[in-house]
């Protein structure tokens, strides 16, 4: 069976494919969502990250919610290892990062970030006297190596869990929101950021920025083919303005190997008329916008996962998407 978790600003959907029928549900843990994330080695156990509740942990798929940790802090970015579910990692505003060995019973947090010589350019233009770590990646292949995106300002690494930070390379993106990994891939990274996309093949050591075909340049979520590297789709929109407002416009785009990037929404609404939809691969591909949740096999033709959409979630961003099985 296969689940996916998606998250509104004030709700968690729980959609089942059962034998290709799929039953949903929206759960109301507490707080305004920021993230969410979840792992197909404990498909039950989620975690949401909140503005104003710390983050919250489930183990009955969202029927019930408990406070994690709070970090005095807004939660802004929460990943599950892809090597044990056990270790969690989570970011915060201010830019904070923090490692959980236990599911998130107990915490310790990982320091230096903030010491780097990039930080005192670091500033998120709506608070721009603050910044947070919107993503963070761990390579499935290492366990030891850390991609955490500041937004805004840097793409910072660690090769030994979170010991010691690496600062922002040259050729990175300064305003990453998502990065995406392959264990296919060693190495390889896949970063949506307001300034462009881009990759790297040796853990953020050197990037390459293809752009051709996109015409949208404010990228905000990135999801790789589960059998090929080498095939991306992202989701992007004109700015900032179009790309977070319900009633904007955004597109996705598709690339294969060194192809251009091409437009891929057929079978989706828009681009006008919708936020930035989020994107997630397991089983293809998976795509949470402010209409609905859609499932593409191969990132070009897209289906509606039979929902019964509520309105209220129409003027609700996405702001995170999990699929587990």
């Amino acid at each position: 069976m296969t689940t996916v978790y998606g998250a509104t600003d004030d709700a968690v959907l729980v959609a089942r494919d059962d034998d290709e029928t799929w039953r949903t549900d929206w759960r109301h843990p507490a707080g305004r969502i920021e993230c969410l994330a979840a792992s197909a080695a404990a498909p039950e156990r989620l975690f949401v990250g909140t503005v104003d509740a710390g983050l919250l942990r489930s183990t009955d798929g969202g029927e019930s919610w408990e406070t994690t940790a709070t970090f005095g802090e807004r939660v802004t970015a929460v990943t599950v290892s892809p090597h044990d579910p056990e270790v969690v990692w989570a970011g915060t505003e201010p830019s904070r990062v923090f490692h959980s060995a236990d599911a998130g019973d107990t915490w310790t947090d990982r320091p230096g970030v903030t010491d780097l010589p990039s930080a005192d350019s670091w500033s998120f233009p709506p608070r721009p006297h603050t910044h947070h770590v919107r993503w963070i990646a761990v390579d499935p292949t290492d366990p030891a190596r850390l991609a955490v995106a500041i937004e805004a300002g840097a793409l910072v690494r660690s090769v030994d869990g979170g010991e010691t930070w690496v600062d922002h390379p040259d050729g990175a993106r300064l305003d990453t929101h998502t990065i995406a990994t392959h264990p296919d891939a060693p190495g390889r990274l896949y970063t949506a950021a307001g300034d462009g996309y881009a990759e790297s093949a040796d853990w953020g050591e050197t990037w390459a920025h293809p752009q051709t075909g996109l015409d949208r340049r404010y990228v905000w979520s990135v999801a790789v083919a589960p059998d090929d590297p080498d095939t991306v789709v992202v989701s992007a929109a004109q700015g900032a303005r179009s790309a977070h407002d319900p009633h904007g416009e955004a597109g996705v785009y598709r690339r294969s190997g060194d192809d251009a990037w091409e437009p891929a929404m057929d079978g989706l609404p828009g681009p006008d008329g919708w936020g930035r939809p989020v994107l997630a691969a397991h089983d293809g591909f998976y795509a949470l916008s402010n209409h609905g949740l859609f499932r593409s096999a191969d990132g070009v033709t897209w289906g509606d996962v039979d929902l019964d959409w509520p309105d209220d979630r129409r003027e609700q961003l996405p702001r995170g998407l999990a699929v587990v099985s």
